[in-house]
């Protein structure tokens, strides 16, 4: 008898048609109320995305769980303490989207500096005729900070010493074999940047993380660049810091209520937004793809995974 496989949020169509080949996968949206009851004690193996919210209580109606695999590096969504507590593995995709997101970050922090999707604007518009586009802000040879000092923070560092950017960074432990400097206090390594880079992971603990006072120490030459969870960003100190000239500008890839944005960041010179795509090449989604198949095959064949959570990695 085939796996029985929850799908509880959006995968790309090559992953999902790769899965219905080895198991039956049943979409958690289609099942009517009746049809999730009769069928709640035969799935152990759930399927989601790092955006989606995987609760205590869909946890606990599952009484045969044993695991949820993410697709995707961040599993905020997911309550950890739940899936400990009813004994639910967890896996995800880390390592393979390291190079995309950094690239990405980079590429949000040339975009927000130089002004360039409003520079593209501003030809459109017919601007050019009467006169040159306003200055905008250098990026080699400045400082950035980078909150997070993982695998894509690590990646950002380098791609940002190509720049000759001076380079520093918070992280909640001292990261061996780096010669950056490390500032713990997050409000002070603002101070001490142009660029302030946000890679930390989406927990609890970081929930508003970059608020107020760290928008008001980066200051009014200073650019923020998001990549990690909107969630980590106080969003209306956020828009406030904009619409005040606390802060230069931003660059963001994430935000509080996906797919919504506020309307405060939009149509501004000096901030760029994409929708948390960071990861989204053909190539790291298959990649992606393949070590989450891998993860759901390990657990299925033998109960072990290719990458757990580190919280649940006994």
């Amino acid at each position: 008898m085939k796996l029985k496989v929850l799908k509880q949020a959006s995968l790309p169509d090559q992953l999902t048609a790769e899965l219905e080949k080895r198991y039956d996968v049943y979409e958690y949206a289609a099942l009517s109320e009746e049809a999730f009851a009769d069928l709640a004690g035969q799935f152990t193996v759930m399927i989601t995305n790092g955006e989606a919210v995987v609760t205590r209580q869909l946890i606990a109606s599952l009484p045969s769980l044993e695991l949820i695999a993410v697709f995707g590096v961040g599993y905020d969504g997911v309550d950890v303490a739940a899936a400990a507590d009813h004994h639910v593995a967890v896996s995800h995709t880390p390592g393979v989207l390291t190079d995309d997101v950094a690239d990405l970050a980079m590429g949000l922090m040339l975009a927000t500096s130089r002004q360039i999707v409003s520079a593209q604007k501003f030809i459109e518009a017919g601007s050019w005729h009467q006169g040159g586009y306003p200055w905008t802000h250098k990026v080699s040879g400045a400082r950035v900070g980078i909150v997070g000092m993982g695998r894509i923070g690590q990646a950002i560092a380098q791609r940002c010493e190509g720049f000759a950017m001076h380079i520093a960074y918070s992280d909640s432990k001292v990261i061996p074999g780096l010669n950056y400097t490390r500032i713990e206090d997050i409000a002070s390594l603002a101070a001490e940047s142009d660029f302030l880079m946000i890679c930390t992971p989406g927990s609890a603990k970081n929930q508003a993380l970059i608020d107020g006072r760290v928008l008001a120490a980066l200051g009014e030459k200073g650019i923020l660049i998001n990549i990690s969870r909107g969630s980590v960003v106080d969003e209306p100190a956020l828009i406030n810091a904009i619409e005040q000239g606390t802060i230069a500008g931003a660059g963001l890839d994430v935000f509080s209520r996906e797919p919504d944005v506020p309307q405060a960041l939009l149509q501004r010179a000096n901030v760029v937004v994409t929708p948390h795509m960071a990861s989204a090449t053909w190539s790291t989604r298959e990649a992606m793809s393949r070590l989450m198949l891998e993860n759901v095959l390990g657990w299925a064949s033998n109960k072990r995974l290719v990458t757990p959570i580190p919280e649940l990695d006994a």
